[in-house]
């Protein structure tokens, strides 16, 4: 059988192919070059983030290896969020947007240029599901490489993280710390390129790249800047090649075995609350038929907690990625997964992972010894969320499954974070902050820095959080996130009054408002119409696109 021909490859004659071969050649392609398979290096690299410091580096190993197979890579640059520092400019407004952006700006680049594969170099909270969605939409032959962690360092007598600097700004508010102490803290949170320490969204997302089946066996989480990453990312460079070859693409990759796959492996190491929008996204592109909000509401009574990595526990991330990572995970939870699903390597996901060394036992428990017998990630209903809401369940004190409490309302984070500080908020108060999701930002405010703050105040065992607003993998404490219908699409969070009773039960998996249903619908009866924005430009064309968070705050209708 003849090989199929290159989609790259233009008829010679044609204007396309006459005004490409003059642009190549002028860089530097020889003739033999257009004969062969042309794959984009998507790289999001930028001088603005500590997590992308380091990717132009990771960008010329997988060229090399790309050219060194036979192929000829083309680097291509994206937009690059970083969620502490886009997370500035309009209280975060800018960063799930700008996953979606990044989606097209994916598609604009390789699909205008009709290239015949992708490398996507994955990095902050939101590349890493942008870049599984770009590869779901243009289903083409792509791979993931997830491109690391950074380190922390000593401060004092303690370890300190970036999220130790995260939880202590709340500390410091509360004048429990001095300035300087939080000063010193910055100066050793971080050593070195790559992601925040923790598994917090980036490194859930890397893991998930990997569950997916998208990412090499082994590949997250892994230390930014290090020789095991470069052996990942040539070895990526070589398995595009093959994939190409193969003609083997995402969409036979991203199956509904292989999303209930990486949910059960989120749910069992206590993945971020965000991984299940991203992961609904994905399915979404991928037009996959697949629920996964009940995927994890399934799995919530299938899998316990194996891994206790913080913030879910005292394990660093360095820990879990020595003891085995997500491969290491996965092989614990075999008996639970579709082994059988295909994966970037050409190999099922048993093959992959008959080869790996066993798990350490002391990070990566087994399923019949599990670190904690409950789930690390729950979805719980109720009156107020009829559509569900996600609770980072390792993240939550042990000590408290049933918490019920007057509503204290903001709609503005920084409100909120003022309140903490003038000793507004009362012990056992429920806060809700709303009006910050997609619709109602436009574009989801950042809310976990009010939630890492009421930490910090030592507030977070105390006072519960209920938020349509977008959290961090790095909070904890009794944080009800992605609560849906969002408030400006009308769902109930918009006709809480303060002081009403809202009863949270973990156990139940359950959170109502005590209200007579009547008296909730009138008063959501009663709702005002969302106000236009006064955002401009991408903001506000988001709100006129975004669709709502239960179908993964994807652009546009989709059949």
């Amino acid at each position: 059988m003849n090989k199929p021909k290159l989609r790259s490859q233009f008829t010679p004659g044609t204007t396309r192919w006459a005004v490409r071969r003059a642009q190549w050649l002028a860089m530097g392609l020889s003739e033999e070059d257009f004969d062969k398979p042309k794959i984009a290096i998507v790289n999001s690299s930028s001088k603005l983030s500590v997590c992308y410091q380091h990717l132009d580096g990771v960008s010329q190993v997988v060229q090399d290896a790309v050219r060194a197979a036979g192929g000829v890579p083309l680097e291509i640059r994206t937009v690059a969020p970083s969620d502490f520092v886009t997370s500035a400019g309009k209280q975060g407004r800018y960063l799930m947007p700008t996953r979606d952006l990044l989606v097209n700006d994916v598609e604009v680049q390789v699909e205008g240029a009709e290239l015949d594969g992708m490398v996507l170099l994955a990095s902050c909270d939101k590349t890493t599901p942008a870049q599984l969605m770009a590869a779901g939409r243009l289903n083409v032959p792509s791979l993931i490489v997830t491109c690391g962690f950074q380190l922390g360092s000593q401060c004092g007598d303690h370890h300190v993280d970036i999220e130790e600097v995260y939880k202590s700004v709340g500390a410091y508010k509360a004048r429990m710390i001095t300035l300087e102490t939080l000063t010193d803290m910055t100066c050793h949170a971080i050593k070195g390129p790559g992601v925040c320490a923790g598994l917090a969204t980036a490194n859930s997302m890397h893991c998930m790249a990997e569950a997916l089946g998208m990412a090499l066996t082994g590949n997250a989480p892994i230390r930014a800047g290090s020789d095991e990453l470069n052996g990942y990312a040539a070895r990526a460079g070589e398995a595009i090649m093959a994939l190409v070859e193969q003609d083997l693409r995402p969409r036979q990759i991203m199956t509904a075995a292989a999303f209930r796959n990486a949910v059960r492996t989120a749910v069992a190491i206590g993945a971020s609350v965000n991984v299940m929008r991203h992961l609904i996204a994905a399915a979404i592109e991928s037009e996959c038929d697949v629920d996964i909000i009940r995927e994890f509401e399934l799995a919530a009574d299938i899998v316990p907690q194996i891994t206790q990595v913080r913030p879910n526990g005292p394990d660093r991330i360095e820990d879990f990625a020595a003891a085995g990572g997500c491969a290491g995970a996965m092989t614990q939870l075999a008996s639970v997964l579709d082994t059988s699903v295909l994966t970037v390597t050409g190999k099922t996901l048993a093959d992959n992972l008959a080869g790996r060394p066993a798990p350490d036992e002391r990070v990566i428990a087994p399923l019949a010894q599990p670190m904690r017998a409950e789930p690390g990630l729950v979805v719980i209903r109720g009156n107020v969320a009829p559509d569900g809401a996600v609770v980072k369940l390792s993240a939550v004190p042990a000590s408290v499954r049933r918490f019920i409490g007057p509503a204290i309302v903001f709609e503005n984070e920084n409100d909120a974070i003022n309140a903490i500080e003038q000793g507004k908020i009362a012990r056992g108060s429920v806060v809700v902050l709303r009006m910050l999701g997609p619709k109602g930002g436009p574009g989801t405010v950042f809310a976990a820095s009010f939630m890492a703050a009421l930490v910090g105040a030592g507030l977070g065992e105390y006072v519960a959080v209920v938020t349509d607003g977008e959290l961090s993998g790095l909070n904890s404490g009794i944080t009800i996130g992605q609560v849906m219908p969002e408030a400006a699409e009308g769902g109930p969070l918009a006709a809480i009054e303060a002081g009403d009773t809202i009863v949270i039960d973990l156990n139940r998996k359950t959170i109502d408002l005590e209200l007579p249903q009547a008296q909730l619908e009138e008063r959501i009866a009663r709702l005002p119409a969302l106000p236009p924005t006064h955002e401009k430009g991408w903001l506000a064309m988001y709100r006129q696109l975004v669709q709502p968070l239960s179908k993964g705050a994807v652009l546009g209708e989709r059949g």
